[in-house]
């Protein structure tokens, strides 16, 4: 796999934006479509990139964003699991097109390494409930479900929550 996991550079701010709204939408995870409120949200990778860490995954080859997420603490204003002690990632995205290179799996684990590096104690994520894929790879990864921590962002949207110690 020649892909490189990085800090985002201010001049794909507006591509991570457009390409995490496009996952989302080809997922399944904006009802209202491109004017879903939360397609606004994930579009402010500026705002999440000064309250947060925002990696991406660059193909070797060309240099194109394939895939991005965004780490947070807690305290981070993108923290909406993390407790004191702990890490989240949110908004895990990868073009379909870089689906199946693992970079879906090098995403989270540059997050996990982040968190060590932080002297974080666990990992947790939110997902929605028909993410099987994910929900894999998770488990792969050594997260396990935490129904306690599930949560409603809006009515009617139930997001699982996931943890994982670290080691």
């Amino acid at each position: 796999m020649d892909i490189t996991i990085r800090p985002i550079r201010q001049a794909e701010f507006d591509t991570v934006g457009e390409l995490v709204v496009e996952v989302y939408l080809a997922d399944g995870l904006l009802s209202g479509g491109v004017d879903d409120p939360y397609a606004a949200v994930l579009r402010e990778v500026a705002h999440r990139a000064e309250h947060a860490e925002v990696l991406v995954a660059s193909d070797g080859a060309d240099g194109a964003v394939l895939g991005a997420v965004t780490f947070a603490a807690a305290g981070s204003p993108y923290a909406d699991l993390a407790g004191p002690g702990e890490g989240e990632f949110r908004m895990l995205a990868v073009r379909p097109a870089g689906r199946g290179r693992g970079i879906g799996e090098a995403l989270v684990r540059a997050c996990l390494t982040r968190a060590r590096a932080l002297g974080l104690r666990r990992m947790v994520l939110s997902s929605h409930q028909h993410l099987f894929p994910a929900h894999r790879l998770y488990g792969r990864l050594g997260f396990a479900r935490a129904p306690e921590r599930d949560w409603d962002p809006v009515p009617g949207i139930t997001l699982w929550a996931f943890a994982r110690e670290l080691a």
